[in-house]
């Protein structure tokens, strides 16, 4: 019988990215999975079947799998997935997330929920008003340069309270207190960008402003680049509505 070639998210791992995942075996490397593939799609009723299956391997099925997680979620429909005894056992000696999600501290934004995941899904980093600095994009960049993770999605949310404090403080000439004053710092250039046109909300503006421009660093970095120019990597903007629970996508959908 012909073999089976591994799928190209895992042919990465060569030259330095080896040497660079030796050093983390016990935080990513690949299980050994005889879990029949399916084809993710975006209904609900889909989502039983993806659940159960192998970890998507592009950036479109892991999309897919977790926007229909999403609708779950605003419809009270949680499977719950990948949460049993069995399943902690069978990723405790590997892991292999499909998405890295960025977002807010806020506690009522939590990704592994409102994407109705599971244990080994997901890498998850959560900051005030999701700002980024070298250690949070190293952190970013761990799972699609490692392991081939083909999705990362830029999550900003409703009312959040980081950005909101950060525009008072700059419309009025203020400092935050504390290292709060970081991550102001960090959300100048939506701040910027926000003040530039009229909007009924500028700190919702803003929030959505900082969100894109953060997924498009991500996306243009030296070294994410490469893979979204192949096709490994989709690098997706998009905002939590905390009355609805829906996530509304603003940039960066992956092709089917």
């Amino acid at each position: 019988m012909v073999s089976t070639p591994h799928p190209q998210r895992r042919a990465i791992l060569t030259g330095g990215l080896l040497a660079s995942a030796a050093l983390f075996t016990g935080c990513s490397s690949k299980a050994s999975d005889t879990r029949t593939p399916a084809t993710a799609t975006v209904s609900a009723s889909a989502s039983a079947a993806a659940s159960a299956a192998a970890p998507p391997d592009s950036p479109w099925s892991a999309f897919a799998r977790l926007m229909a997680g999403n609708e779950r979620w605003v419809k009270g429909e949680l499977q719950h997935p990948d949460r049993d005894p069995e399943h902690r056992k069978f990723v405790a000696p590997k892991q292999d997330p499909y998405g890295v999600i960025l977002s807010c501290i806020d506690s009522r934004v939590p990704p592994e929920l409102l994407f109705d995941t599971g244990l080994g899904d997901l890498f998850v980093l959560r900051t005030g008003g999701a700002v980024v600095g070298p250690v949070v994009t190293g952190s970013v960049e761990y799972g699609p340069l490692t392991s081939g993770t083909p999705l990362i999605v830029v999550l900003g949310h409703q009312r959040c309270g980081a950005i909101q404090a950060a525009h008072k403080a700059m419309k009025a000439g203020e400092k935050l207190p504390g290292k709060l004053q970081a991550i102001s710092d960090a959300l100048k250039p939506a701040y910027d960008e926000a003040v530039k046109g009229e909007h009924p909300d500028p700190v919702d503006a803003m929030i959505r402003i900082h969100t894109k421009q953060t997924s498009a660093a991500l996306r243009t970095n030296r070294d994410l680049a490469p893979l979204v120019k192949k096709g490994d990597l989709a690098v997706v903007s998009a905002y939590y509505s905390l009355g609805t629970g829906r996530v509304e996508v603003l940039t960066g959908t992956p092709s089917a």
